[in-house]
């Protein structure tokens, strides 16, 4: 298959939307009031096969907003430390983090021939919220993401794997996962691309996106 045939693949996958998974560690539950404290995404693109595969990692500590609400019990329970040099050091405002995320889904949008990205989140709704609060503070005009559209591997887990927890899905389908390391957004977001692309996989390996392409008048390619 050439690169031209799995671009074409893509944009016919998800009615010409990229999906884009996203994980946000933040100061709470509350998208208006609550800092967000990291960010990470990961775009997807497709293997000579067809095969959904992982492609590129994008991760940044965030500085909590003017005015922004941090609990506690947030930081235990994630482990982010706000008074971290090396932290303090390298974050970056939100504008700045979602200007570093929303370049490369751009152009990866561009590349598979897609016209927006779709957020891949477990429990998808939290992180989009979270995200289209921070658009609207920074005043972001060009938002690649479909405003309220999303992909919860939550939701698909339960029904593939009969499992919702982020480690026991992994798990489930044979990704390996580190208790360790959970709640940080650039390992939650690779894991969860993982267990995202392994259920699109398997669907497609049980030849259920055959028949659906057949129902659809899709040709297939060779």
């Amino acid at each position: 298959m050439s690169e031209a045939i799995a671009r074409e693949l893509m944009a016919q996958r998800f009615r010409s939307f990229l999906p884009v998974v996203v994980d946000l560690e933040t100061g709470g539950f509350n998208a208006e009031r609550d800092a967000i404290l990291e960010i990470a995404a990961v775009t997807l693109t497709m293997d000579p096969e067809g095969n959904l595969i992982p492609d590129a990692t994008y991760a940044f500590h965030v500085k909590p907003f003017t005015g922004a609400n941090v609990e506690q019990s947030a930081l235990d329970f994630t482990g982010i430390r706000l008074d971290d040099p090396l932290r303090q050091q390298v974050a970056l405002t939100e504008a700045e983090a979602l200007g570093e995320i929303f370049r490369p889904v751009r152009k990866a949008i561009k590349a598979h021939g897609c016209t927006r990205a779709v957020l891949v989140g477990h429990n998808a709704a939290f992180d989009h919220g979270f995200l289209n609060a921070a658009v609207a503070r920074c005043g972001i005009k060009r938002n690649p993401f479909h405003p309220f559209s999303s992909f919860d591997t939550a939701s698909l887990a339960g029904l593939v794997y009969g499992q919702t927890v982020l480690a026991r899905s992994c798990r489930a389908a044979g990704i390996e996962f580190d208790n360790s390391s959970a709640h940080s957004a650039r390992y939650d977001t690779e894991r969860t691309a993982e267990l995202f692309c392994a259920m699109i996989n398997r669907y497609k390996d049980l030849g259920g996106w055959a028949l659906a392409q057949r129902e659809q008048g899709i040709e297939e390619q060779p």
